[in-house]
């Protein structure tokens, strides 16, 4: 697998949006086929949870949602390994208090580098093609999006 996602990420390397995220059930493996990955590479795995929840807890509550995009794209540029960049954690970026579109947010970094996170939601089949969920429906951090921009890598249980 770990080779799979090697040959994916230097595929990606001519594309406009080179993003990549790792997408399976929880326990999986994921992250640490992202660590794997990482250590192949001669690279860190951002804790992006970490990273931003501590420079956000530094502003005020009512500065925090104007100032996320910013500081991602600080800490990316900050954690980035020449044109790589590798993510997990990334559930604060869901959270509601701070109105952000995580995927947005994801595949500006891949205009940049290549980027390859853990997606901690599901790969779903709906009527208007694949989607990207996290949350349940009626939650107040569930998103719903289509695969545009996106490049899928599926790990099974």
């Amino acid at each position: 697998m770990l080779s799979r996602l090697k040959q994916l990420v230097d595929e990606v390397a001519p594309l406009h949006s080179k993003l990549i995220l790792l997408i399976g059930p929880p326990g999986c493996g994921k992250t640490a086929l992202l660590s794997g990955f990482a250590e192949q590479a001669s690279s860190l795995v951002m804790n992006l949870g970490l990273e931003l929840g501590r420079r956000l807890a530094k502003l005020p509550s009512m500065q925090r949602r104007l100032q996320a995009g910013n500081l991602l794209r600080e800490i990316g540029d900050e954690h980035a390994h020449g044109d790589l960049l590798l993510i997990d954690n990334i559930e604060l970026l869901f959270d509601a208090s701070l109105a952000l579109n995580p995927l947005e947010l994801l595949k500006r970094q891949a205009h940049a580098r290549r980027v390859v996170a853990v997606w901690p939601g599901e790969h779903r089949q709906g009527g208007n093609g694949p989607r990207l969920t996290y949350a349940e429906t009626g939650h107040p951090e569930h998103r719903d999006y289509a695969l545009d921009g996106v490049v899928p890598f599926h790990i099974q249980a």
